[in-house]
């Protein structure tokens, strides 16, 4: 028995002989994990969410007040330009168009008799002066008789008479046949104001149905069939038949933080994923960048604020689809992913490995309370980097501070000006770790850290 103990507690002597001499050669060695630089294709993705709207949109008001009598499409059908999608009661319109069209008829009919009784003027006329042309040629024969003393002057009285009562005959014709005329081109011009005053009533009765603008869908009707209607400004409540959407031209409306919008440009693409349809992505580019920006509480533009608060603010961003789709309907929720610079083959380096460094000045811990109180003297200004693993003049691994400039950000990687090399190892985690490592400190890589994900997000 007291061999047994004596072999335990040799066994728990040399246990903790190595856990000690383990203890030892890992004291002063900080547990990191690191990754590697690299060269890949990049790009920088600005996201904002908003909803699907058509490009063109109309609310189809009322244009005459009444009973809706009829609706001919529901919301969700596809409408046709120039289809009728909704009636009004129209029986005084209708009624008016009827006497209208009969009193252009019973004008048309008087202008036919005035017609008819300027031809028989004309008619007059023309046996008027044929009488004249006889009694002229009566007259001059007359004269020449009475001249030579063969005809009594009585006879010649007679064809002197008869021939100016032909001239004054074909006066009266001419005179006849004028009034005609002037009855005929009055009754024209009363014609031409019935028509004028039926085009009137025709459009009055055009206003009791609802014609379809453009093609489309239907997206709303807030009115139900024998609801009254009445004509108003758009919007206001009871004018408003239905909404129209031309889905020809697609768009996503998005909202983007306003860190995010001086990167964004007409013409850049973007992905647009929509809530109702996972798995799906269509393809767009921005069409339109807002000026204004947008309060994120309440969606109201900053120049129309009232109020002073100090909050985040969004800006409007349109989207246009490349190729519409029949499944997209408005309103329905969509974020956008716009691509706003994409480089290829550029070294890059994961996010997280970039940290801010101060590097102590010249001449150590004097030198740092010196600086801290002199006011001539400037304090070091701090440097963004990465910590480089290199190994020392005895082989062992320690973390080296190297300044780095950057480019573009991708989603977990950053491009790499200057600074690096391909291939270099460099310390990319634990992210407490990276803010507190000094330069040139011993490091070692640690397995359990590297089985659990890094943590997201940068280190400035």
């Amino acid at each position: 028995m007291k061999k047994i103990l004596l072999i335990i507690s040799a066994v728990i002597v040399f246990v903790g002989l190595v856990a000690f001499m383990v203890y030892k050669q890992q004291s002063g060695y900080t547990k990191v994990l690191t990754g590697k630089v690299n060269r890949q294709d990049l790009a920088t993705v600005v996201s904002g969410t908003g909803q699907i709207k058509p490009k063109t949109y109309v609310n189809l008001g009322a244009t005459a007040m009444g009973r809706i009598t009829h609706f001919y499409v529901k919301e969700g059908d596809k409408v046709t330009r120039g289809e009728t999608v909704a009636s009004i009661e129209h029986v005084q319109q209708e009624a008016t168009v009827s006497g209208q069209q009969a009193a252009i008829a019973a004008a048309n009919t008087d202008i036919a008799s005035y017609v008819a009784a300027e031809k028989t003027a004309e008619a007059n006329v023309e046996h008027a002066k044929a009488d004249l042309e006889q009694k002229q040629l009566d007259w001059d024969r007359a004269q020449s008789l009475y001249k030579a003393g063969i005809m009594a002057k009585q006879d010649y009285d007679a064809k002197k008479a008869a021939y100016d009562t032909d001239v004054a005959s074909v006066a009266q014709a001419v005179a006849q046949l004028n009034q005609a005329k002037a009855n005929t081109d009055s009754a024209r011009g009363h014609l031409h104001t019935q028509e004028a005053t039926l085009r009137a009533n025709l459009d009055m009765l055009s206003r009791t149905l609802a014609i379809a603008p453009f093609d489309g869908i239907v997206t709303n009707e807030p009115m139900r069939e024998g609801e009254t209607v009445v004509e108003g400004i758009q919007n206001t409540e009871g004018s408003t038949l239905m909404t129209l959407a031309d889905m020809s031209v697609i768009t996503a409306e998005v909202k983007v933080d306003e860190t995010d919008i001086v990167n964004i440009q007409l013409g850049q693409p973007a992905d647009i994923t929509v809530d109702a349809l996972p798995g799906k992505v269509y393809k767009g580019h921005v069409t339109l960048v807002g000026d204004q920006a947008l309060l994120r509480s309440t969606g109201v533009a900053t120049s129309q604020s009232t109020t002073g608060t100090e909050e985040a603010k969004d800006f409007k961003v349109v989207v246009t689809l490349d190729v519409p789709s029949d499944e997209l309907r408005p309103g329905l929720s969509t974020t956008a992913k716009i691509t706003t610079a994409k480089k290829a083959n550029v070294l890059s380096l994961p996010i997280q490995a970039l940290t801010m460094f101060t590097p102590p000045p010249p001449g150590g811990k004097d030198k740092v309370e010196a600086a801290s109180t002199s006011p001539a003297t400037a304090k070091p200004t701090p440097q963004q980097g990465v910590f480089v693993v290199q190994k020392d003049a005895h082989g062992k691994e320690r973390a080296k501070f190297v300044p780095v400039t950057t480019g573009i950000t991708g989603a977990t990687d950053m491009e790499v000006l200057s600074g690096l090399q391909p291939g270099q190892e460099i310390v990319i985690g634990p992210y407490k770790t990276l803010r507190s490592l000094k330069d040139g400190a011993l490091i070692k890589r640690d397995k359990a850290l590297a089985a659990a994900p890094p943590m997201p997000g940068g280190n400035s």
